[in-house]
């Protein structure tokens, strides 16, 4: 049997573009000579949907666009993924459920029995689970036929299963002799080798192949990179298709090979082609079309405006610069250079008029105080207030440029540098963000060496640096992703890194007093395994003693 994997970008709620991915690509396979095709989780209505499902509109126009793909192709088998009815008395009202479609109808049903609670998932708050599954039997082929958590409870891999039940072994135990396992699995670093190795260790150990199809682009905060492929009984990948594009793929069941489509490379060529899909999907599917970034001469400004060039295309971008009297030269140079190299527009807008303006008129009220944090921020909420003055007159959409590091620990200003639409690189460390410029720079050396050589500064006041009141990044970003990921002590961290104990509580105390800031930023865009947002929920008035 020739398998098709239809590996597509869907934009949630856009059932008829949704629908029409769907059928254009059966139409393709079918072409090609695929008997069927396979489409990843939640495919016509895309994921996540969340709150959306609550919408009784909503799950009836998931049931009539899976009627309309049906009747649109016929002669091809379909499985995709879509929002049914529960159809119980008590529970959830839906389920998230693949459907198979053959001659016209709807022929088979199978809904998801694990819904994951962890990180970014919340499934249980939405869908009824299945309660039992059923083999799809195709002529001499039985499908065990799953959606993407099912296949994650594998005893063999996992050292602590998170399900007392293994849809993929039950199926396989009742005679099922291929899996095919449709997902809508996000992407972080290093989540790519770990899928494979999984799939593979299931692939090798029931001597079947397995057939994973995954959704790809971004949807909010979470990217999802595809990647999809087919694993021969041996764990050797057959077929595969690309990373972070849309693509499709042929499978032979029978010869055990299919096409070999080249995948992004793993570490800073998988994250810098992530967060370029995540942004381009997240403007765009929110309608924009053009953005705007302040560029401040520093690193992390540079390396947004390079990620938006790539997303949009230099036409699409403007760069404005906002220098005060404490803006060094150097930094109004380099961002000068960076968007000349980029070739995106380029608009200085000085502060120094407006910042003494501020000052003048609240005399008044900081009599007898010393110039401080007050009067740092005021600069950086001009900067904001300009941006947010551009996008309103022109239509572009304000990309913020903090990075990781500095929103972990609440060195950003509401209201200032911490205004726009989406959080580029918001779950990028300061580290990463010099690891990712390297690498663009490798690719086409458009960010000035001087803007990486330079040591960060806020440049908020005169001579100031970022070292002034933080550790090294290096040290910083060690006690971020082991507090954060990790969930480590102050006394763990110190101990296995070497660090003062003093040092480690006084960064722990930034990130805790920063959890109001971090609940009003713009969303972020996800690639390491804990980001802020949507999958780490803290309280903000809290008193933590652990």
């Amino acid at each position: 049997m020739k398998i098709a994997l239809g590996q597509i970008n869907p934009t949630i709620g856009d059932f008829t573009g949704n629908s029409k991915k769907i059928i254009e690509s059966s139409r393709q396979a079918l072409a090609l000579g695929a008997e069927m095709v396979l489409f990843s989780e939640l495919a016509v209505c895309g994921y996540p949907p969340r709150d959306l499902l609550e919408k009784p509109a909503f799950v009836e126009r998931s049931q009539q666009m899976i009627q309309e793909i049906a009747q649109a192709v016929p002669g091809i088998t379909v499985v995709c993924g879509f929002v049914s009815p529960a159809k119980v008395e008590t529970g959830k009202s839906v389920m998230n459920s693949a459907a198979v479609l053959r001659a016209g109808a709807v022929q088979f049903v199978q809904s998801k029995m694990l819904l994951p609670t962890y990180d970014v998932f919340d499934e249980v708050r939405y869908f009824d689970p299945a309660k039992s599954q059923k083999l799809l039997t195709l002529g001499d082929k039985r499908f065990a036929l799953t959606i993407c958590e099912d296949a994650w409870n594998d005893k063999h891999f996992w050292h602590r299963r998170l399900y007392s039940v293994d849809p993929v072994d039950e199926l396989l135990h009742a005679g099922g002799n291929m899996v095919i396992n449709i997902s809508a699995s996000p992407f972080y670093l290093g989540k790519r080798e770990l899928r494979r190795h999984m799939l593979e260790t299931i692939a090798r150990d029931n001597r079947v192949p397995v057939l994973f199809v995954n959704q790809v682009g971004g949807n909010d905060s979470l990217i999802f990179d595809g990647s999809s492929m087919v694993i021969a009984p041996d764990g050797r990948i057959v077929a595969q298709a690309r990373s972070f594009a849309e693509d499709l793929i042929l499978f032979d069941s029978e010869t055990m090979q299919g096409d070999m489509h080249e995948q992004t490379a793993v570490g800073n060529a998988s994250a810098y082609a992530a967060l370029v899909l995540g942004t381009r999907d997240y403007v765009q599917k929110c309608g924009f079309r053009k953005v705007v970034i302040g560029l401040s001469g520093g690193i992390d400004s540079a390396l947004t405006a390079a990620i938006a060039v790539d997303a949009f295309g230099k036409e699409n971008v403007t760069g404005i610069s906002m220098p005060s009297q404490y803006s060094s030269e150097h930094s109004i140079k380099d961002a000068r250079e960076l968007a000349c190299k980029l070739g995106i527009r380029f608009e200085v807008v000085p502060i120094g008029a407006i910042f003494d303006q501020f000052r003048t008129s609240l005399a008044p009220l900081f009599a007898g105080t010393p110039e401080g944090v007050a009067e740092e921020n005021i600069q950086s909420r001009i900067r904001g207030n300009i941006l947010m003055a551009f996008s309103n007159k022109f239509g572009e959409l304000v990309l913020t440029t903090g990075n990781k590091s500095e929103i972990g620990v609440g060195y950003c200003t509401l209201y200032g540098d911490m205004v726009g639409g989406l959080g580029v690189i918001a779950d990028v460390p300061k580290t990463m963000v010099y690891s990712l410029s390297r690498y663009v720079n490798s690719l086409k050396p458009v960010i000035p060496q001087s803007t990486i050589d330079k040591p960060p500064s806020a440049e908020l006041r005169p001579g100031q640096k970022d070292s002034d009141t933080l550790p090294p990044y290096d040290v910083l970003d060690n006690i971020l992703e082991d507090y954060i990921e990790d969930y480590r002590t102050a006394e763990q961290i110190a101990a296995e890194r070497g660090y003062e104990v003093r040092l480690v509580r006084e960064v722990i105390r930034m990130i805790e007093r920063s959890e109001y800031k971090r609940q009003q930023a713009a969303p972020g865009l996800k690639i390491t395994p804990k980001a802020f947002g949507l999958g780490r929920r803290f309280p903000i008035a809290q008193k933590s003693e652990i």
